[in-house]
């Protein structure tokens, strides 16, 4: 048996907050939605990976220790779209080899971005 892949992430958010979820993955993120029949949680495709949001009642924020990183392409335009959208970001945690920035989704899960920084 070889493990070659993630498939998805779940994560979860306040059940109520649909609206500002897709707003935050979809559009701001660009993240196209995949609609299934059954079931609550949100879903979106980046890559071949998926990220599923699930409504929760109970929910309470996850620890900001744990964080899903994204590699992306065009990280400074992702950042002008973000702070755009007046989103604060944490910028000050230098990672050698790459540009990159922490934000937090609308129900508090910590998301990272990072680009290799070909200047380097």
């Amino acid at each position: 048996m070889v493990v070659h892949s993630i498939n998805h992430v779940q994560l979860p958010f306040p059940a109520g907050a649909e609206g500002q979820i897709r707003n935050f993955y979809n559009s701001l993120l660009g993240l196209p939605e995949v609609r299934l029949q059954a079931g609550s949680a949100l879903r979106f495709v980046a890559g071949t990976q998926r990220i599923d949001l699930v409504p929760t009642e109970q929910w309470q924020p996850v620890p900001a220790v744990s964080h899903l990183a994204f590699e992306v392409q065009d990280l400074p335009a992702l950042r002008g779209r973000l702070l755009q959208a007046q989103l604060p970001l944490v910028e000050n945690r230098a990672l050698p080899g790459y540009l990159r920035f922490y934000v937090k989704d609308p129900a508090g899960n910590q998301l990272e971005f990072l680009e290799p920084d070909l200047d380097q």
